[in-house]
């Protein structure tokens, strides 16, 4: 997608909304003022076919229509780029959504995870073809070479419904269509630069639908021709509407906060600080994600290469202090365990649906999950989340032997002993 956007620039300078999906407003690496970003904290669901929703928010100048095709993203003109965004940040987590990709030579449907500083994880479909998928990833904004991307074969995927799935941790990045892994991505691979192009701050999910290339002027134009190769060539608007249907999106936040905010300029996921806790009723933490989180998550990924795309990913970890940060995780040390255990059992009973505008956003309260529900302590060790901790120190008072004596018991062991003194 970054390949596109200079070529979106020069297309449509005049038009505020020519950013598409990608774009910062406030970049921390760059600046020391930008606000928080509101962490999403939870699991959420939202069915398009129901209508629209309030937790995403339109770019200028779109438009949305829904159907029981679900969001209708449509293009007319070379002007248009619908776009929606959520309202709220993951740091790392699962987001899968159904879609059917818009039709059309020249036409791109996107499907991004993107950071303030510009980190971006993607799913395109280029509409000049309808056999295939685009995985991608930037660190960064960094632009210095478009050798990342990858393209998966699909059947269909303008007329058939798929369900396309990123599942994204500290150590790992992967891709899957329909439940089938087609990549993965590790935070020390060379494409990543060793980690230094490997997407690892709070992003937030956009998805939309825009035109990559306009007309034959930009085919011949130095400045598009690149992008406009890429996008199968020039878009014939006769053939309009483009529609880039989405039934629905689902999004896991690893993190377990209400607000995540950079704690230096370095662009790292440990400068990452996550304050408040899961659901309405945490108590609240301040905390940055340690180094050893991404150890934990790191040696899970190597002894488990073929993760399940199931909504909770699960990790095992060797060392007490290395405890794996997913909501159902489990661990060889019994005080990694526990923690874990009262976790799952804070997150189990506060599941909530609740339907905001027409459309149906489904919002269950997980506890951390992969990447960042370990946090630091004063002394650099890994912790559980505060979410769980009321729950351990109840189970922990539990199993404490209870020794109250009143006193007639006190009485009756006097007796006792009186009883034996005269006998001997």
């Amino acid at each position: 997608m970054r390949s596109a956007l200079t070529a979106a620039a020069v297309l449509l300078a005049a038009i505020p909304y020519a950013h598409g999906q990608t774009y910062t407003s406030c970049n921390p690496l760059d600046k020391t003022d930008c606000p928080t970003d509101p962490a999403l904290g939870t699991t959420l669901t939202t069915d398009f076919t129901k209508g629209a929703d309030k937790f995403w928010t339109l770019a200028d100048a779109t438009k949305m229509s829904y159907t029981g095709d679900g969001a209708n993203f449509v293009i007319n003109t070379a002007t248009d780029a619908p776009t929606i965004s959520s309202s709220k940040y993951i740091f790392f987590g699962k987001v899968s959504v159904t879609t059917k990709a818009a039709p059309g030579t020249g036409i791109i449907s996107s499907f991004i995870l993107e950071s303030d500083d510009l980190d971006e994880i993607d799913w395109e479909w280029l509409g000049s073809t309808d056999s295939s998928v685009e995985s991608n990833f930037f660190g960064k904004g960094n632009t210095t070479s478009y050798n990342r991307a990858v393209y998966h074969n699909v059947a269909d995927p303008i007329g058939t419904w798929h369900t396309y799935t990123v599942d994204w941790t500290s150590s790992y990045i992967k891709w899957y269509i329909d439940s089938n892994l087609v990549r993965t991505l590790n935070y020390g691979d060379a494409l990543a630069l060793e980690g230094k192009n490997f997407p690892q701050t709070p992003m937030r999910v956009k998805m939309g639908n825009w035109v990559g290339c306009a007309d034959q002027a930009a085919m011949t134009d130095p400045s598009t021709q690149g992008t406009c190769e890429w996008a199968g060539g020039a878009a014939n608007f006769d053939q309009a509407p483009f529609t880039m249907f989405v039934k629905s999106v689902t999004i896991q936040d690893y993190g377990c906060a209400q607000t995540y905010t950079y704690g230096d300029q370095s662009g790292s996921f440990e400068s990452i600080k996550s304050s408040g806790g899961c659901g309405p009723s945490a108590s609240s933490s301040s905390s940055a994600v340690s180094s050893s989180t991404s150890s934990s998550i790191a040696s899970s990924s190597s002894s488990s290469a073929s993760s399940s795309v199931s909504s909770s990913a699960s990790s095992s970890a060797s060392s007490s202090s290395s405890s794996s940060a997913s909501s159902s995780a489990s661990s060889s040390s019994s005080a990694a365990s526990s923690a874990s255990s009262t976790a799952a059992q804070s997150s189990s009973g506060s599941s909530a649906a609740s339907t905001t505008g027409s459309a149906a956003t489904t919002l269950a309260t997980t506890a951390s999950g992969a990447g960042a529900g370990a946090v630091a302590t004063a002394s650099g060790t890994s912790s559980p989340s505060s979410s769980a901790t009321p729950l351990a120190a109840s189970a922990a008072n539990g199993m404490k032997p209870q020794h109250k004596f009143g006193v007639l018991d006190f009485a009756v062991m006097a007796l006792g002993l009186g009883l034996g003194y005269l006998v001997m």
